[in-house]
């Protein structure tokens, strides 16, 4: 997608805010940052942000750059579809209707015949709700860890792999060339131009390996518990209290840990698991949202399938068990997973 902005005409700020979004998409082409991050306090405005996430989803494939599938499709349907109304209105106030497909609630509610909601349906279904995807194959593939944490006399550290990382450095013909009468004045000014980029890129190099560092001894000085116990120790830890720990902005951390990968005594995982909102634990505590997720997870596998847990039954357990949490919540939990509703998991004895 940089090609697409790189011919896009707009102002600096548009274009910096536009680069930023573009490296904070997932795999399935959606915006990770808050808008907070994409911000940066106040160097850009929201007028700024606003056409910045026009320009990034009209680029190819369209979908990109939306915060959730209801907005992917959305964009889908204003660029392919834009006189479908009903489709427009199904999706923007019947989507979790459709996913559960109850064809006959969104007939009734939309006062149209079912046959016509399922013709919008159909159309709706020819959507891509991962646009993303078809530039992010999925093969298997053989993860290389760019940090390892290893403990040193009872102490974790973080290690960078530089393995497979070739050494840069500034070939001394170029050095010669600048020499005073070694080239005539144009040569000269082209190979210090080449020269100036190539020392910027080298410091570049250099600050993108030291913000890894410094993030990873900020991951590793808040998790040794994780790394010690396992997943159930995780505690919670967002990006803007690490961006504040190491002095740079938060869409600077979610760059430097997006598609990283660290060895842990726990296995190879991304560094962005780490990272976690924090919830109402027992007795008041801070609880990783993971680790609630994980929960309600096991929870759902060890039910009766004749008889499942409804969301409200979970979020009853769980606040039994002094973790507050509303069933609304439980519900978006399960849905992240991936997670059937309780009438879909029910097996008929």
């Amino acid at each position: 997608m940089n090609w697409q902005l790189s011919v896009t005409i707009c102002s600096d700020a548009v274009r910096e805010i536009a680069d930023n979004i573009i490296g904070n998409l997932d795999e399935n082409g959606y915006l990770t940052a808050s808008n907070e991050e994409l911000l940066q306090g106040e160097k850009y405005t929201q007028d700024d942000l606003d056409d910045a996430l026009a320009v990034v989803q009209d680029f190819d494939p369209i979908g990109v750059g939306a915060r959730d599938l209801r907005e992917c499709l959305l964009l889908q349907l204003k660029a392919f579809d834009p006189t479908n109304t009903l489709a427009h209105q199904v999706v923007s106030e019947h989507l979790k209707q459709v996913q559960a497909n109850q064809l006959k609630e969104i007939a009734r509610a939309l006062n149209r015949p079912i046959e016509v909601v399922k013709r919008t349906l159909d159309v709706i279904k020819k959507l891509d709700p991962r646009p993303g995807l078809r530039y992010n194959k999925t093969e298997p593939r053989l993860v290389e860890p760019d940090v390892y944490f290893r403990k040193v006399d009872g102490v974790w550290e973080v290690f960078l792999n530089e393995d497979d990382m070739p050494q840069l450095r500034l070939s001394p013909t170029y050095r010669r060339l600048l020499a005073r009468d070694a080239a005539d004045r144009e040569v000269r000014n082209y190979v210090k131009e080449r020269f100036t980029a190539a020392i910027q890129l080298l410091k570049n190099i250099e600050q993108r390996k030291h913000t890894i560092l410094r993030v990873c001894q900020s991951i590793i000085a808040r998790q040794g518990e994780f790394l010690d116990h396992g997943p159930d120790a995780l505690k919670p830890m967002m990006i803007k209290e690490v961006a504040e720990e190491v002095g740079v902005h938060p869409s600077t951390v979610s760059r430097a840990v997006a598609s990283k990968y660290a060895h842990t005594s726990q296995g190879v995982l991304e560094l962005r698991s780490f990272f976690s909102e924090s919830v109402n634990g027992p007795e008041g505590g801070g609880m990783s949202l993971l680790t609630l997720k994980r929960l309600v997870k096991k929870m759902i596998e060890e039910e009766d399938s004749t008889k499942p847990l409804t969301d409200e039954h979970i979020a009853q357990k769980l606040e039994d068990a002094g973790i507050h949490v509303t069933r609304r919540t439980v519900a978006k939990y399960r849905e992240d997973m991936r997670i059937p509703s309780t009438h879909q998991r029910r097996v008929k004895a």
